[in-house]
């Protein structure tokens, strides 16, 4: 990660791959709790997902934060960016939206 700070074009990157990622693993984990739950009754996608997305998402919750401190991005952002990770493919979305207003591109002046 501290590579990634070190860049803004680096970090950006970062940011895109995770929030994919992470939406990713929402969605192989949700396909586990439907088979765990109503066809074969097995948790073994669970088991599998579950720690996947639980390292992506504080993956997430950690690149979402330096994005916010590299872009300057303002309070209500972060926020949004943060909260993205709660609900199933909203980091993508975030990630489309931030990324069309400029947010992943470091302001210029002091």
């Amino acid at each position: 990660m501290a590579t990634a700070t070190r860049s803004p074009s680096t970090l950006a990157t970062v940011f895109r791959v995770v929030a994919i990622a992470e939406a990713c693993s929402w969605t192989g984990l949700l396909i586990g709790m439907v088979f765990k739950y109503l066809v074969v009754f097995d948790d073994l996608g669970v088991k599998i997902f579950g720690p996947i997305h639980g390292a992506l998402f504080v993956a997430y919750v950690l690149v979402t934060l330096a994005a916010a401190r590299t872009f300057r991005w303002s309070a209500g952002r972060t926020v949004v960016g943060l909260a993205a990770s709660i609900p199933p493919l909203a980091t993508v979305f975030f990630e489309r939206a931030v990324d069309r207003r400029g947010g992943l591109v470091r302001p210029t002046g002091g």
